[in-house]
């Protein structure tokens, strides 16, 4: 937990020096992307992206941290690259939870009972959230992207997971990814749609959802990570499909790749943390997390540094 906050403070501190040092230096930039920010973001993203803290939260104070969203254009061609390395993410649950996705595959071809279940359920989950997010995707760009809103939103789920602990929320549920209902699995993707807010966290709300219908801590983290999967790789090649072009002419392919390759190793060590810690340490670790980064986030927008 304390990598993620290395990563975005050390981003302010390191500015200055990683400017000079690389101004002269063409060969690692790409249309104002120097090489140093390509990589703290790919490391903000694959930390932060399976964490119930909000990857996109810890994104938007990277970004202005390091001052990549002065315009429009430049705003929208960062947003693209931050896109394109979340294929770093993907890969590494795909290299976690291969056998999973192997058994998935066999229940695809009818050879798995549990993993036709587990295929079911993800394809129920993702489908509300993907609409959802069609409709409202331009709303809340424009109107809930900012840093104020995302601090709120941190501090409240913060909150929510210091509530649910103090209760013993997390720990009642005993039931297997593959307990879970057809009708469990669409209301988990009309609550995954809840992190279309920026800083709520999208496994968050799934854990949540997926603890008060009844499965186990292990079960709900892992079936949010499959459903991270999913979602994320919608997501993605969606937008690339769209831009894929752009983010090629504006950054070339070794920014992406490189940002992509540190997502990727950044999210398995991440993710691996994650599922050790919870084994026989508490979940609200993640709370207490989230209230300390709402409050930081609130004093720096005080300081104008936000």
């Amino acid at each position: 937990m304390m990598l993620c906050f290395v990563a975005i403070g050390l981003v302010a501190f390191l500015e200055p020096f990683a400017a000079r040092a690389f101004a002269h230096d063409s060969s690692i930039v790409d249309d104002g992307l120097e090489l140093w920010k390509a990589i703290v973001l790919g490391v903000v993203e694959g930390l932060t992206e399976f964490l119930p803290i909000s990857s996109t939260g810890h994104l938007l104070g990277a970004k202005e941290l390091m001052h990549l969203d002065h315009t429009e254009t430049s705003e929208q061609a960062i947003d693209s690259y931050i896109i394109s390395i979340q294929i770093g993410a993907i890969f590494a649950i795909v290299v976690l939870y291969k056998n999973r996705i192997l058994q998935m595959y066999s229940g695809l071809r009818g050879q798995s009972e549990v993993g036709k279940v587990v295929l079911r359920n993800l394809a129920a989950a993702f489908i509300p959230t993907a609409i959802i997010g069609f409709l409202l995707a331009d709303y809340v760009k424009d109107q809930l992207y900012g840093t104020e809103s995302v601090a709120y939103a941190w501090i409240l789920g913060g909150i929510c997971i210091l509530i649910a602990h103090q209760k013993n929320l997390l720990r009642q549920g005993e039931l297997s990814m593959e307990n879970l209902s057809l009708r469990g699995a669409v209301i988990v993707g009309f609550v995954q749609a809840l992190a279309l807010w920026p800083g709520v966290s999208r496994s968050l709300v799934t854990i949540f959802a997926l603890v008060a219908l009844g499965l186990s801590l292990a079960a709900a983290v892992e079936f949010s990570f499959l459903l991270g999967l999913v979602t994320l790789s919608a997501a993605t090649f969606y937008e690339l499909s769209q831009d894929g072009g752009k983010i090629v002419d504006l950054f070339g392919y070794w920014t992406p790749l490189i940002g992509l390759f540190a997502a990727f190793v950044s999210a398995i060590v991440s993710v691996k943390w994650m599922v050790s810690w919870l084994e026989n340490k508490s979940f609200s670790v993640f709370g207490f997390y989230r209230v300390g980064i709402g409050v930081l986030a609130i004093i720096l927008l005080s300081a104008e540094v936000l």
